[in-house]
């Protein structure tokens, strides 16, 4: 299982999204995602958000909140991973060209309508209703959500 951070950069009622159409053999392509990636060797949940941040975006962030714990699971060729869930609402910098997509302001809103894992609309409900930290399993069968477990609960 890896290790990957994810994070939503917010801007009042906007989002930082990140439209995955540049990377080859990409799980997310054509979907819509927050920032984010994985762990390199030693790193922390904290180091790993920062510099993915950085490297994607160009920008600082300078205040952010660890809102929850994702596993995900597929039983495609991609492995699972354990993904820390972030969103920052501070940050320092102008927006860089991402090299794995387009970087996007979107209103919370507009979120709704963009292709994204089925799974993410449970997790973004969660962050816009200020939930508290959370731990939530995603199991999917190819793009198909077949099971959702949050806090030990079984939803879907």
């Amino acid at each position: 299982m890896l290790n990957t951070t994810l994070c939503y950069v917010l801007r009042g009622d906007e989002v930082l999204m990140l439209h995955r159409t540049k990377k080859k053999n990409d799980v997310n392509q054509d979907k819509w995602i927050g920032i984010g990636g994985k762990f390199e060797a030693d790193e922390s949940p904290e180091e790993c958000l920062l510099r993915e941040a950085k490297e994607e975006t160009g920008l600082t962030l300078t205040d952010w909140k660890c809102r929850g714990v994702i596993t995900f699971l597929t039983n495609g060729p991609w492995d699972g991973e354990y993904m820390y869930l972030f969103t920052a609402e501070g940050f320092e910098g102008d927006l860089t060209d991402c090299p794995e997509g387009e970087l996007k302001w979107v209103s919370r809103e507009f979120l709704d309508q963009l292709p994204k894992w089925e799974g993410d609309q449970i997790f973004l409900d969660l962050l816009w209703q200020d939930a508290p930290f959370f731990l939530l399993k995603l199991r999917y069968d190819g793009d198909k959500l077949v099971e959702a477990v949050l806090n030990g609960v079984k939803i879907r």
